[in-house]
């Protein structure tokens, strides 16, 4: 567990405590440290090897935020790969991962809580009744960011908030949380981590009022408002989250067609992303060459793990359900069929309008095309995700990385609205969305609240594919997973029902060990891994 001390910031006064007198003289005289507290709370979202003494080497997938959300896609049933052990979330896929001695549940636990104690090292400093424009921010930025830390742990290691809200969830860690506190705290009921959750998004939206940003990494109070849209979509706040939504996409505006009619969604400064990581060349997980998201899911990057030796893929059923005339329906490579020697239907290429698929390179004075030398494996690979630079075969990995679209806020406002009774507003929202800006030709096909939630949900599945949404909406939705019949290796491809016990993460080996409150019996069950 991870508390807070005040030698954190190394600016320890005599007394074991700082007083109200010390903080306002620690504001005063040490700035610098402040804005590289805040700093970190940005820069630990892309952290390189951060488990590395824990494990005793570095493991491939620990560069930060981004591999959780592969984690979490790849435990859903959107996302096929191969079963590789080149696969680093091979483990998430097929749900070996759900143990307490997990690599991957430590890793999860580790990147949040290592994030929140930044947070928390900046709030234990800053006076709640601060009237400094600038501390201001400072504090609503990390209220924000351990509310974005909170509204992930809350999901991974519990099922949703409604009908859940007394179940158990992680232990609650603030600014006021001591040593002796932390060796003896219990698992906080999910309302507790939503109630500590919206109160800090509450507190930091009005901080972060006239706040301007030097850059979209840094959390602003669109971002505010857009953690708390997703927070009350998951509380069924509907109101709220539309209003919430619709607040948070004030000043930005989605990919357009031609936009998003090549690779993309690499450049944080599109106009459609509220918040993203800001990768510099220099960042550990570039200049580590294959630790980073790029090499496990760009398929066009010259220097990495996919596609060649792990392809991330759509769900085939997902994709067949996608129209010809939506422009997304390109993001995925589609197979082109011929006839073997005895006249069989085989898939003999995969072409996609959204790439040059004419490229070629040469290499040892052998000319190679597009699918060979990138080693293109299956048809409905991903080809979302550009390159650095969009150049193909660039072998940096620099790719910023998204963290809020407003893409996606404006889904929510249009989930929200219906559920919340403007079902013909909703449905307005939803079809004005993916005509203008995806699919001329769409018709939402349906009119009660139920039916545009899912059809919401099936524009989530497309619009956000790789961004780590798929399982929190599976098991906010309360949905089954469906594998079967698909294009999943044949050892995962299985079904499994609503709120599947095997979808929680275990609390880790190590939190057990250190906190007297949690246990084995107080811990998520081990449940036997799935089978065919």
């Amino acid at each position: 567990m991870f508390f807070i001390g005040c030698s954190d910031l190394e600016l320890e006064p005599e007394g074991s405590v700082f007083t109200e007198k010390q903080k306002e003289e620690l504001t005063k005289v040490a700035p610098e440290r402040l804005q590289a507290e805040v700093n970190g709370l940005y820069s630990g979202l892309i952290k390189y090897a951060s488990i590395s003494d824990w494990y005793g080497s570095t493991r491939h997938y620990d560069f930060g935020y981004a591999a959780a959300g592969l984690m979490f896609d790849a435990s859903g049933q959107d996302m096929p790969s191969e079963n590789s052990g080149y696969n680093w979330f091979r483990n998430s896929m097929r749900y070996t991962d759900r143990t307490a001695p997990s690599e991957i549940t430590y890793f999860l636990w580790n990147l949040f809580y290592s994030h929140m104690k930044t947070a928390n090292d900046i709030l234990f400093t800053i006076p709640s009744d601060t009237s400094d424009p600038l501390l201001k921010a400072y504090r609503g930025q990390a209220l924000a960011s351990r509310a974005f830390d909170y509204l992930h742990l809350v999901q991974i290691y519990q099922f949703t908030y409604k009908g859940h809200e007394n179940a158990p969830a992680v232990p609650i860690v603030t600014e006021e949380t001591t040593p002796e506190q932390a060796a003896n705290n219990p698992r906080a009921t999910v309302q507790q981590v939503y109630d500590l959750i919206m109160k800090d998004l509450d507190e930091a939206i009005n901080l972060l009022e006239g706040f301007s940003r030097t850059g979209k990494e840094m959390i602003n109070q669109n971002v505010a408002y857009g953690l708390r849209a997703r927070a009350n979509l998951n509380m069924e706040k509907w109101n709220e989250a539309a209003a919430d939504a619709e607040k948070a996409m004030v000043g930005f505006s989605p990919y357009t067609i031609q936009q998003v009619s090549k690779p993309s969604f690499n450049d944080i400064n599109a106009t459609s992303w509220i918040w993203g990581s800001d990768v510099s060349e220099t960042n550990d997980i570039v200049q580590s060459g294959i630790l980073n998201f790029p090499s496990m899911i760009c398929s066009l990057t010259g220097n990495g793990y996919s596609p060649g030796y792990a392809g991330r893929y759509i769900n085939q059923a997902l994709w067949k359900s996608i129209p010809t005339s939506d422009v997304r329906k390109g993001w995925w490579t589609e197979p082109v069929w011929g006839k073997d020697e005895d006249g069989e239907d085989v898939i003999v290429d995969y072409k996609t309008p959204l790439v040059d698929m004419t490229w070629t390179t040469t290499y040892n004075n052998v000319e190679y095309g597009i699918i060979d030398w990138f080693g293109w494996n299956a048809p409905y690979l991903n080809v979302k995700f550009g390159p650095y630079q969009d150049q193909y075969n660039n072998p940096t990995n620099a790719c910023d990385l998204p963290l809020m679209r407003v893409e996606e806020m404006i889904l929510i406002r249009a989930e929200a609205l219906a559920m919340g009774g403007n079902t013909s507003t909703g449905k307005q929202v939803l079809e004005n969305f993916i005509k203008t800006y995806r699919d001329p030709s769409y018709i939402c096909p349906v009119n009660d609240a139920k039916g545009i939630q899912d059809e919401v949900w099936k524009q989530r599945r497309i619009e956000l594919w790789g961004e780590g949404f798929s399982l929190f909406d599976v098991k906010r939705l309360k949905k089954p997973i469906l594998r079967k019949g698909i294009n999943y290796p044949a050892p995962f491809s299985y079904d499994l029902p609503a709120e599947a016990p095997i979808l929680l993460w275990l609390l880790p080996e190590d939190e057990i060990n250190t906190n007297e409150a949690i246990d084995e019996a107080t811990n998520n069950p081990v449940i036997a891994v799935p089978s065919v």
